[in-house]
C-alpha cells in the first residue's frame, strides 16, 4: 500500500467513524477508484433534521482538519438540506430524508459486482 492509498483510506475511515459517532443514518459508501475520476470514494449520509446535517458536515470538517490536516471544501451549509463536502478523494453528501430519497444518489452512481454501471429499470442499452 503506497502513502497515497493509506492517506485515502485513512481519511475514509476518519468520515465514517465521524458519521457513526454522528449518529448518521444510512450510510453508504461508493467504491469509484478506477471508475471515475472525481474521487476513490463517495459516501452518502442521513441526517434527521437540517441541524442534524449541518453538525454531522462541521463535525467532518473539523477531523480532517485536524486529524490529517487536509483541506475540506464544504457547499450548502447554510440551508443544510444536502451538504457537499469535498475532502479530494472522498466526497460526501448529507441529506435529509426527503431531499435524499428525491435526488437518489446510489441509484446513479451504482455499480455491478464488475464495475460497470447498473443500468435503471426500463432503460434502454
Amino acid at each position: 500500500m503506497t502513502d497515497a492509498t493509506a492517506t485515502v483510506e485513512a481519511l475514509h475511515a476518519l468520515i465514517l467513524e465521524a458519521l457513526e459517532a454522528g449518529q448518521a443514518e444510512d450510510i453508504v459508501s461508493i467504491p469509484l477508484a478506477g471508475k471515475s475520476t472525481i474521487a476513490d470514494h463517495m459516501v452518502i449520509a442521513t441526517g434527521r433534521s437540517t441541524r442534524q446535517v449541518a453538525a454531522l458536515a462541521q463535525r467532518i470538517e473539523a477531523d480532517v482538519k485536524a486529524k490529517l490536516r487536509l483541506p475540506v471544501k464544504t457547499e450548502g451549509l447554510a440551508s443544510a438540506d444536502w451538504v457537499l463536502l469535498d475532502a479530494r478523494d472522498v466526497i460526501v453528501h448529507l441529506f435529509r430524508p426527503e431531499v435524499r430519497q428525491f435526488y437518489a444518489l446510489e441509484k446513479m452512481w451504482a455499480f455491478d459486482a464488475a464495475g460497470a454501471p447498473l443500468r435503471a429499470e426500463g432503460a434502454r442499452p
